[in-house]
């Protein structure tokens, strides 16, 4: 198979860093600022009861699928309100939270990967989550990042790939987006009409009644393989 590729597109979360950590320490961090700052609410949202209510809050309000910053203030917001709490700590607690949702630690891979593919082809971060690349010290590499929130949709929609596209000024058949959900990053992709690239770290089977990924990788290294091996050097500057 030939494939003219002139971007890349990226997710983040569980692509270039794991998101299990930083989910485990957003919840001890903020049980322990509630517990200084709001202990009624520490108290009646204990980890777990907050993990519900989020749950709870992602549920009922499904038009803010793509805005996890909004589901998030309101989780807190509600938490307080209904402990009696001031709801003028919502702000403050959300920074605590935003302040650990960057504090990301890359796969071992991700550093020399991402630099060597930035300097191959234009590289934009495509993500439905709420960490900043440029907050994660990471943002040299990428040309942009275009958020869910930011454009007002989530993937798998049509829309966020081609706006990305655009913006990268390349047709969408010469873009590849590489992820590592098959539904969000890898099917959304392809049915929008740019390649998909699933970046399979954990040796998961593809589901056989989905058409096959236009390319697989296990690391991040091995896509800035292939691109070494398939796009020309790029101009010098």
């Amino acid at each position: 198979m030939t494939l003219c590729i002139r971007a890349v597109t990226l997710d983040l979360d569980d692509t270039v860093w794991p998101f299990a950590p930083i989910g485990a320490r957003i919840e001890q961090r903020l049980h322990a600022w509630l517990l200084e700052h709001s202990p009624a609410t520490a108290q009646m949202f204990p980890i777990q009861a907050m993990r519900v209510l989020r749950e709870r809050m992602h549920a009922e309000h499904p038009h803010l699928v793509h805005d996890l910053s909004e589901l998030r203030r309101m989780t807190l917001r509600h938490a307080l309100v209904e402990s009696g709490a001031d709801p003028a700590l919502t702000d403050p607690a959300f920074e605590v939270f935003y302040e650990i949702r960057n504090q990301v630690e890359c796969y071992p891979d991700s550093l020399d990967a991402l630099a060597r593919i930035a300097a191959r082809v234009p590289l934009a971060a495509l993500s439905n989550g709420n960490a900043d690349v440029v907050r994660c010290g990471l943002g040299d590499h990428f040309r942009f990042q275009l958020g869910a929130r930011e454009h007002g949709a989530a993937k798998p929609e049509p829309s966020i790939f081609l706006a990305a596209c655009e913006r990268l000024g390349c047709a969408p058949e010469t873009v590849l987006h590489v992820g590592d959900h098959i539904h969000m990053d890898v099917v959304g992709a392809m049915e929008a009409g740019l390649r998909g690239g699933w970046l399979n770290r954990d040796a998961a089977t593809w589901p056989a009644e989905l058409p096959r990924p236009d390319l697989e990788f296990t690391t991040l290294t091995a896509l800035a393989d292939w691109l070494d091996a398939h796009t020309p050097e790029p101009a010098a500057a």
